[in-house]
């Protein structure tokens, strides 16, 4: 290796000293002023997977609880002791985990219903469908069930327009939104609206057949059956 060669390597070699020590102090620098918020991150990060894990824990086993509290419910039904079971079911429909509020709820709205106080079943169903942690298909049935317990009290005008959203045809509640509307019409006097309604679930094929024998009936009722 000639001179010039030795002068350029030793050029070369320093220029990677003076980087390295140039890396080095950035680095310390950017630890002086960050160094808080990297160890900061650093522990929120593992406080959160701590925190997820434990969550999970906790969830897993509120559900468990609620399971067997339900199961007990249903056992105490089955003995008879029905005012046992209802106490038993209001608490779970408030502090179980989200999944057995809503069967508690749903229980306890048709015991209620079989106690002979609609009012009181309906006011459950109201509660559920305005509930927004619960899946939308359940809301939507809790608020055709409370219509369909409230039909000869709510107004007609009232109720049928809150069952217009689930009377579209990409609702899975259509058919009974279809036929509360009938019968509202039916409570209105508007007997031209009530055979057009009860004439389309009859002749709908996807509506459940026991729907489609009582809009049958229910268009002879109307007095329009055979009016083009």
């Amino acid at each position: 290796m000639n001179e010039k060669q030795q002068h350029d390597a030793a050029a070369d070699l320093l220029i990677k000293e003076v980087d390295e020590d140039l890396r080095h102090e950035q680095l310390a620098n950017l630890w002086k002023r960050h160094g808080i918020l990297v160890v900061g991150f650093g522990v929120a990060a593992i406080l959160a997977v701590a925190g997820w894990q434990g969550w999970r824990a906790w969830d897993g086993q509120q559900r468990k609880d609620s399971s067997q509290r339900f199961h007990e419910i249903a056992s105490l039904l089955e003995q008879g002791k029905r005012d046992e079971a209802v106490d038993d079911l209001t608490r779970l429909a408030s502090e179980g985990a989200s999944g057995y509020r809503l069967l508690a709820n749903l229980r306890l709205a048709d015991l209620r219903q079989q106690q002979g106080d609609p009012a009181a079943a309906a006011s459950i169903y109201r509660a559920v469908a305005a509930d927004g942690s619960v899946a939308a298909v359940y809301r939507d049935m809790a608020s055709i069930r409370a219509a369909y317990l409230t039909l000869d009290v709510t107004d007609p005008a009232q109720l049928d327009k809150a069952m217009e959203p689930l009377a579209v045809e990409s609702s899975s509640w259509r058919h009974s939104a279809r036929e509360i509307q009938a019968l509202t019409a039916l409570r209105r006097g508007d007997k031209v609206r009530a055979a057009e309604l009860f004439s389309r679930l009859a002749e709908d094929a996807a509506a459940p057949e026991g729907m489609r024998t009582r809009a049958a009936e229910m268009l002879a009722v109307t007095g329009q059956a055979d009016r083009g």
